[in-house]
């Protein structure tokens, strides 16, 4: 049985992005938006000591004047913060200790130290053998208690930590719920304005979770580059983009060609190695979500893939929906606050599904 905070409101889902931070609240029965709230800032170096105040600032701010219920938060970890990689371990009932030695030599700081879950994907045959192929999510300690400080310090109670690739799924599977819908492998591309999660699933089961180095400060480059633009400029032109007249976005469907190409080599490669490793998952959709995320570049992204995509709206099942040029940009925030209270690290999107 799903089990839900007391009371008639979730949890404020808490997505800290690099150029806005998202929030987002949910009725306990997660049938009624609550509230949402967004705040752009310019996210200085997760490295850098401003890195906490900074954050805690822009949470003081997001959440003033707004009509968020209560305090209790779930917050994502990143790829910033997070270790993942998939790995193939043998098919024996001891999976979890299994994975706990494989992984002890290669994560980057000490294993007592280490948050660790992990997303079994499917049985691979790989010779002779029988293997099984594991998503391994880990975090260390440290940064996953920053990241809860930071929001303690801007008055929100945090209840959980999930990861991102998590809150995507969950919210993907909120929008796509139907018998049929959940037997279909989808593509979730979530484009962010530094990175570009690309996420291959069958409803709630992920087989390949991988983050490319690429978002929207390259498109911003090509469109500066192409245009002859200020950086700045290019970006508030590009955001023009979903609702501009025929001829300006044609240039920039123009400026933006080489960007988006080499997106799509990127992910035709993780659709590639999805096709070998888990044979007969054949992809019927895909999903564009993210911040950068509009029709125009789903439209693209889709015929340069050869399926037939859509644009991610996590509130395209709430009576009370906005129409947004952008919905994609709430997909994490969202999946957060459809979150259960779970003391674990990453809680499978399965146990968040209606």
């Amino acid at each position: 049985m799903i089990q839900f905070w007391k009371g008639r409101h979730g949890p404020i889902g808490v997505d800290i992005g690099s150029r806005s931070i998202k929030l987002v609240q949910f009725s306990a029965d997660r049938r009624q938006l609550v509230e949402k709230a967004r705040w752009e800032w310019e996210a200085p170096p997760y490295e850098s000591e401003q890195w906490d105040r900074a954050v805690a600032e822009a949470l003081r701010s997001a959440l003033a004047g707004r009509n968020f219920r209560g305090r209790r938060a779930v917050l994502a970890l990143t790829d910033r913060q997070l270790y993942l990689q998939s790995v193939r371990v043998p098919r024996k009932e001891n999976l979890t200790e299994i994975i706990h030695q494989e992984m002890a030599g290669r994560l980057p700081y000490p294993f007592e130290e280490t948050m660790l879950d992990y997303w079994e994907s499917a049985d691979i045959r790989q010779g002779d053998s029988m293997l099984r192929e594991v998503i391994v999510i880990a975090c260390h300690q440290p940064v996953a208690l920053r990241v809860a400080q930071a929001a303690v310090q801007a008055g929100l109670h945090p209840v959980a930590l999930d990861v991102e690739p998590a809150a995507i799924i969950r919210s993907y599977c909120a929008q796509y719920r139907r018998d049929d819908e959940r037997t279909q492998c989808a593509l979730l591309v979530h484009l962010g304005y530094s990175n570009t999660a690309v996420i291959i699933c069958q409803f709630d089961q992920p087989y390949l979770v991988k983050y490319l180095d690429f978002g929207g400060r390259q498109m911003d480059e090509c469109v500066a580059e192409s245009l002859h633009l200020e950086p700045h400029d290019a970006h508030l032109l590009r955001r023009q983009l979903p609702a501009a007249p025929a001829d300006l976005a044609e240039q920039i469907v123009a400026a933006l060609r080489p960007a988006l190409e080499k997106l799509t080599r990127e992910i035709s490669l993780c659709v590639r190695y999805h096709t070998v490793t888990f044979r007969g998952r054949r992809l019927e959709r895909m999903l564009v979500g993210g911040g950068e995320a509009s029709r125009p570049l789903a439209d693209q992204l889709g015929q340069r893939l050869g399926l037939p995509a859509e644009l991610s709206d996590p509130f395209r099942r709430m009576a009370s929906r906005e129409e947004s040029h952008y919905p994609g940009l709430w997909d994490v925030a969202a999946g957060l606050a459809l979150r259960s209270e779970n003391p674990e690290l990453a809680q499978r999107p399965a146990e968040q599904s209606a």
